[in-house]
């Protein structure tokens, strides 16, 4: 009680000095002797003066905001220490569960100087709008010609006269870690022999130039060679012979992939160059994604990366940009103030980066000049006009009908120096290959450099090699603008490479692996971040000897194999089926390994006695939280057998801000009870689980548990077998049958009410808003915010799309759909489930091929504010369908939606009638939302896929596709490989307070920070892993709070990455890489109610009291990939980000 009148004493003190404080500064602005009032005109020293005064506001707003700050702080200290018993939840007459209100108070307190950042407006606008680009061009498909997609290209051969053209020819091989074959036997195949006679035949003639990107590939290589090649190897990077581009683990997808994982395989890359070859990359190389994000020119100018080229672009943008010499520019993100992230982006005129697409806008001719198609060869020219080889007596005509090519090709760029890239797919996997390209394209060099009245110089070289040359005639160092090079902004998707053609069904194809995708990606930063904690408290404490340092190999291990599924082949669903089942088993067994890191780990931090710690690999201290029998299985929880004897839980919440969850358990008893670490009995829902719509599976009950979960912590919870389990509360559940004749498995443990043939609609609600459904169809249809009058109108239906019957049908890439899609029309009605109890409500809907469960969690704060949807969707007997889920709302957001790329930034799409349905659909990895000036409604999801909004009020998401036949780019197979697969979302209503249309036009949209830990709630899922020995009394185990201070709510710890020992990569150094991001928000989302503590601040961040217990000994900011030190170290371990911003630092905890 005394308690808690310190809170409501506190909250009162925090009123009376925010009101008082107010109070001060209007005083101060009203008496001020210099304001006066004078018509509209204000001269300017007036202006100046007002300037001031609105300076000096802002200054009184921050120290405000810092007064209420500290204040919070020890209010929260105060209740910190209060909780003591929670008081339980109770049932109200009219069925209705009430929770008493939270102990803890919460608080939103936000600076106004960080809510400036998302309404823009500094910075001069790009020349180049992507979206505006789009509303511009007529995308009508002329014949162009021999160019088909482009036009004629003419010129004066006088032209080059004065300044000669620089002709730059870049060998290359593409090679895909897996596609048609799997990653090994590729290697086995293909790219072993690439890589070694690249190493001969490049010593053969200084002259010669390679490129290199995929480095999945050529560790393996590295790690089988010799000393001798390997050194042979370094002279050729160091010389400039071989240059690596990108240098990333592999090149990676755009469209699916997320920024965690985006990241994670160019550190991979970068640090293992840096390790063998002593090389940093300078040029991104990227011809084969299908589209390109703009999150990726962010990533390689974070990198230290000067330049990068681009491939797979929609043909009309293509034209556009060549008919207005634009397929150059500095590619800037659109929320950049100045130019910080301006990157030099060269991009491919052609239709592909293969050779007859490369030399110039006649395919015809170029055909002629890739020498691997000379005739006896295995592959030649379908344009009919063999290669000849070059001789004496031909050089002069086939050297000057190559260079009529080049120069036209040049007429499309502004600047006299070109690139033409020579390669394809595994190219120049044998020595007669590197013979045929290499002295043939010498022959026409000495050729043509040996006439200067040609004006050309013509030369093999790297990536590297053109763009230095482009910079030194633009006379600027690498990095800056050159001058007259247009400024661009947005992205490239979606994709369509001839006719209507778009690729946009790989944004869903195999979400399965798109789903298993993250849940690995969520293991790899728990494993990191623990690990790194445990081993430095380890250090710390000196039982480092005892603590498992091999769990780095299993930690490395899964980066890599995380990194080798980002291709762009393998998260996009585009491999062959044996492909996809190596990739699958790789992924699952990298999952298995984080399991154990994590628990490891865990056992290590819980310990009430560091001293008491044993690891035995044969018998881990705790269980997983799941296991998954095959790749391809969804996974089965585990079920903790209690009996007389306590059972402990440990949950670890990867998340960096504390949060209150309802966190579920599987039992194998009725009559449990959960108490705390200190013995504190603890408010718990007691629910079946169910086997099917109408079975319960015997013997297992899930207990679910509030509970308030540390920062990146792990939280003790004890479970015991008792009959008196007062605090465990049981759900009710209500059964309609739609007239269906089915069995119903009851449970004397809890009431099932059958309702064989109702179909009355009913509601769902928790303190923050109330949700109602379809009697009939048990979907949702509308959502009312607490407080509000007006529903919301938020109807969900199913939804098929089905191919065309002509020539060209979709496939693993393409989408083309036969029309409208057409509803979801079963044979049977639905069986609807309606649970209902204290912490958690929810209604499943079963249909033959998709269930359906809405959750409304009774909580405070974030989990309470949306609704959890999960669609378990099998389509294994369709042929030629896809399963999409609309929304559909009165939200007049006309044709504008928004879709985020990465889960990095937001960019606004529109849905443009002058294209075909299929090119309206955008890649979703973490979230869309739709809105109006009055509300917003986002879909969160928890894998990647593809989402549209086709119609105004509309958000459409596509949940799987089966299609029967391959759609004629390369793969061979259609998608029959359907798995059963579960699709996770978060579905958030929020209402805008201050937009207007201005804002709401331009090319920049923001989450709200609630949107943000929304996201992050769904992607990282706390883990609850029971102790293993069932029996024993474990040594005395406590809560693990690694943080000692809260994080600012708007901070993201992307990772903390131990980094590997200089002589052994399977061991730990002492320093790690800690991956900050700072997301830029919109605040102009209500945010009252919010229930969870958050505070912004302008950026800053202390670093040296962030971690309990832990000293920051080193801390050096670094390049993303920590390449280069960004500057000495500082003296203050206080870092600063602006907002969007992602930075590494270098650190030694200890």
């Amino acid at each position: 009680m005394k308690l808690k009148k310190q809170v409501t004493v506190c909250g009162a003190a925090i009123f009376c000095v925010a009101v008082f404080s107010l109070y001060l500064m209007l005083d101060r602005v009203q008496h001020d002797p210099t304001r006066h009032q004078s018509g509209g005109n204000f001269p300017r020293s007036q202006i100046s003066v007002l300037q001031n005064r609105i300076e000096q506001l802002e200054q009184l707003l921050e120290e405000n905001h810092e007064i209420i700050s500290h204040i919070k702080d020890s209010v929260l200290e105060l209740t910190a220490h209060a909780e003591g018993q929670p008081a339980l939840p109770y049932h109200t007459p009219n069925g209705s569960w009430v929770l008493p209100p939270e102990s803890r108070p919460s608080f939103l307190s936000v600076s106004p100087q960080d809510c400036q950042f998302a309404l823009g407006g500094k910075g001069q606008s790009p020349d180049l709008q992507m979206l505006a680009v789009y509303s511009l061009l007529p995308f009508d498909n002329q014949d162009g010609g021999v160019w088909k997609q482009g036009f004629d290209i003419t010129y004066e051969p006088t032209e080059w006269d004065s300044e000669p053209l620089q002709v730059f020819v870049v060998p290359h091989s593409h090679n895909d870690p897996g596609w048609i074959k799997t990653f090994d036997k590729y290697y086995y195949d293909q790219t072993q022999h690439i890589l070694n006679s690249m190493v001969l035949k490049m010593q053969e003639d200084p002259r010669r130039r390679f490129i290199w990107s995929e480095i999945s590939f050529f560790s393996k290589w590295w790690d089988n060679i010799s000393a001798q090649k390997r050194a042979a190897v370094r002279r050729l990077v160091g010389n400039g012979q071989l240059e690596m581009v990108t240098g990333g683990w592999v090149m990676p997808d755009e469209a699916n992939s997320h920024y965690f994982a985006m990241i994670d395989q160019l550190i991979e890359g970068h640090q293992w160059l840096e390790k063998n070859i002593g090389v940093t990359p300078r040029s991104g190389w990227a011809v084969d994604p299908f589209g390109h994000s703009s999150t990726m020119p962010y990533l390689l100018k974070r990198s230290n990366l000067t330049g990068m080229l681009i491939q797979r672009v929609h043909y009309a943008i293509k034209k556009h940009f060549a008919a207005t010499q634009n397929l150059e520019f500095m590619w800037r993100q659109t929320w950049d103030p100045d130019s910080s992230t301006d990157i030099f982006c060269h991009m491919m005129p052609f239709y592909s980066y293969d050779v007859p697409h490369t030399c110039g806008p006649d395919p015809k001719i170029c055909c002629q000049f890739d020498f691997k198609r000379l005739p006896g060869g295995r592959i030649n020219c379908p344009w009919k006009v063999p290669p000849r080889a070059i001789t004496d007596a031909n050089v002069a005509e086939r050297a000057q009908l190559l260079l009529d090519q080049y120069r036209k090709k040049s007429k499309l760029y502004r600047s006299r120096v070109l690139l033409v890239p020579l390669g394809d797919d595994f190219r120049y996997d044998k020595p007669q290959e590197w013979d045929a390209q290499f002295l043939n394209y010498q022959r026409i060099f000495d050729f043509l450099n040996s006439r200067p009245n040609l004006h050309v110089q013509a030369q093999f070289g790297t990536l590297s090699d053109y763009f230095d040359a482009l910079y030194k005639k633009a006379g600027i160092v690498p990095g800056m603008k050159p001058p007259g090079f247009p400024v661009l902004s947005g992205d490239f998707f979606s994709y369509a490479d001839r006719e209507d053609h778009y690729w946009t069904g790989y944004y869903t194809s195999r979400p399965f692996y798109k789903s298993l995708d993250r849940v690995l990606e969520a293991h790899l930063r728990g494993a990191e971040i623990l690990y790194s904690l445990a081993l430095a408290h380890a250090r710390r404490a000196g039982t480092d000897s005892r603590y498992p340092l091999s769990d780095y190999a299993l930690l490395s291990n899964a980066r890599r194999n995380l990194g080798l599924f980002q291709h762009h082949d393998a998260i996009t669903g585009t491999a062959k089926e044996a492909v996809v089942v190596d990739y699958g088993v790789r992924l699952l067994h990298s999952l298995m390994n984080l399991k154990r890191v994590i628990i490891n780990a865990a056992h290590y931090l819980v310990l009430g006695d560091n001293d008491a710690y044993h690891y035995d690999p044969a018998a881990p201290f705790l269980s997983t939280d799941d296991t998954r029998l095959n790749q391809d299985s969804l996974p089965e929880r585990t079920v903790i057998k209690l009996d007389t004897s306590r059972r402990f839980v440990v949950v670890f919440n990867p998340l960096e801000q504390e949060r209150l969850s309802v966190v579920p358990i599987l039992v194998n008893s009725p009559h449990v009870r959960v108490l705390s670490e200190e013995g504190q009995p603890l408010p718990a829902q007691l629910s079946a689980y169910w086997g099917s719509a109408t079975d319960l599976v015997p013997d297992v009950y899930q207990v679910s548990v509030l509970a308030r979960l540390p920062a990146l912590g792990l939280r003790v919870l004890q479970l015991h077998k008792t009959f008196d389990s007062h605090a465990t509360l049981k759900s009710s559940v209500r059964l309609y049958l739609h007239g269906r004749d089915l069995p119903v498995r009851k449970h004397e443990a809890f009431p099932v009410h059958v309702f064989p043939a109702t179909t009355d609609d009913f509601c769902l609600e928790n303190q923050h808003l109330q949700a109602c459904f379809s009697g009939l169809s048990g979907l949702l249809q509308s959502i009312r915010r607490a407080g509000e009058e007006r529903e919301q109108r938020v109807s969900s239906e199913f939804l098929i799309y089905g191919t065309r019957a002509s020539k060209d049908k979709s496939g693993a890439y393409l989408f083309l759909p036969d029309g409208e899609a057409k509803p979801y029309a079963p044979k049977d009605a639905p069986v609807v489930r309606v649970t209902e109890g204290p912490f958690f409500s929810e209604v499943a809907s079963y249909y033959q091929h998709v269930q359906t469960v809405v959750r409304l969690y009774n909580v405070a704060g974030v989990e309470g504010l949306s609704l959890d949807v999960s669609c378990l969707v099998d389509i294994r007997d369709h042929v030629n369908k896809e399963l999409a889920l609309r929304f559909s709302t009165d939200i007049e957001s006309e044709d504008i939606f928004f879709t985020d790329l990465n889960g990095f930034q937001i960019q606004p799409r529109r849905y443009l009638r002058k294209l075909p349905l299929q090119a309206n659909f955008y890649p979703m990895p973490a979230m869309a939302y739709i809105q109006d000036t009055q509300s917003r409604l986002t879909l969160h999801t928890a894998q990647a896929l593809g989402v549209s909004s086709l119609g105004s009020g509309q958000l459409e998401v596509i949940l799987d596709r089966r299609l029967m036949q391959d759609d004629n780019r390369g793969l061979g197979q259609g998608l029959k490989d359907n798995k059963r697969t579960c699709n996770r979302f978060r579905l958030l209503l929020e209402r805008r307070s201050t937009a207007n249309k201005v804002q709401d036009s331009r090319p920049i949209s923001f989450p709200s920070l609630l949107s943000h830990i929304t996201s992050m709630h769904l992607n990282a899922e706390v883990l609850v892993m029971p102790v293993a020995q069932e029996k024993l009394a474990p040594p005395a185990l406590r809560s693990f709070l690694p943080l000692s201070t809260t994080l600012p709510c708007e901070f993201h710890i992307l990772n903390l990455r131990t980094l590997q020992a200089e002589q052994d990569d399977s061991l730990p150094s002492v320093e790690a890489a800690l991956i900050l991001h700072r997301k830029g928000f919109d605040c102009s989302l209500e945010a009252k109610n919010l229930g969870f503590n958050c505070t912004t601040s302008q950026g800053k961040l202390a670093l040296g009291s962030l971690f309990q217990g832990l000293e920051l000994s080193s801390l050096q900011p670094t390049s993303l990939t920590l390449m280069y030190p960004l500057g000495t170290a500082p003296n203050s371990t206080t870092v600063r980000l602006d907002p969007m911003e992602i930075a590494t630092f270098r650190i030694r905890l200890g």
